[in-house]
């Protein structure tokens, strides 16, 4: 049970984030681009042209829809890392520190949530950090950490999104977006790891589901 709630956890968040980011986008009476304009606009509180890192025009009625969210987000992501265990992750310092790392990055979304980028920018850059450095680190190292029961293919594909999400973080802070636009390039960056923890939690649910209902039938016959 303990690990089953760590893997709705993700589910959970991850879903919810992805249904209040189209609920606040669609609040906009201007036109909100997924190319030019950050996830954190979503939540800016005040109407105001923003410079950095591209000049563009923010105005986002629902913003504490979308701050709520973040912060849902985090704690879900860090209970996920703290519930999901020895049925995940094998024991080691790899699996240790990537752990951390997406505690980090759950940690990073309720900061973000709580510090909006127009009224605490200090706070929300570290939460960016801690999302995009810390938590893409970590994706990069839990690839070396899921259990022995993980496929060969996830442990790979875990670590090169990982290592692909790092790169995209580096090339949006030297501001070359390759044609994805800046909210292009960030989404690289940050979304990596919101696709992998929601895949890995449905396949871990079915997974258990699968050997539960296996089990019941091998104690049936036991008994008889």
């Amino acid at each position: 049970m303990r690990v089953r709630i760590g893997y709705w956890a993700w589910i959970v968040g991850v879903v919810q984030f992805f249904v209040m980011h189209g609920v606040t986008e669609s609040a906009w009476s201007g036109p909100y681009s997924w190319a030019r304009n950050n996830i954190s606009d979503l939540g800016n509180a005040h109407c105001a042209l923003q410079p950095e890192p591209e000049p563009r025009y923010v105005c986002s009625p629902e913003h504490c829809l979308m701050n709520g969210s973040f912060v849902v987000l985090g704690v879900l992501l860090v209970a996920g890392a703290a519930l999901t265990g020895g049925a995940l992750w094998r024991r080691g310092p790899a699996a240790a520190v990537g752990r951390l790392g997406l505690a980090g990055a759950g940690a990073g979304f309720v900061l973000a949530g709580l510090a909006p980028a127009d009224v605490d920018e200090n706070g929300h850059v570290l939460g960016a950090l801690l999302i995009m450095a810390v938590g893409n680190i970590g994706l990069a190292l839990a690839g070396f950490g899921l259990a022995e029961h993980a496929p060969p293919a996830l442990r790979r594909g875990t670590t090169l999104l990982g290592c692909g999400a790092i790169v995209a973080f580096g090339l949006f802070l030297s501001h070359r977006y390759l044609g994805l636009g800046m909210g292009g390039m960030e989404r690289a960056a940050a979304l990596p790891l919101l696709l992998w923890a929601p895949a890995v939690a449905v396949r871990g649910v079915t997974r258990r589901a699968g050997e539960t209902h296996e089990a019941v039938p091998t104690v049936r016959a036991g008994a008889q």
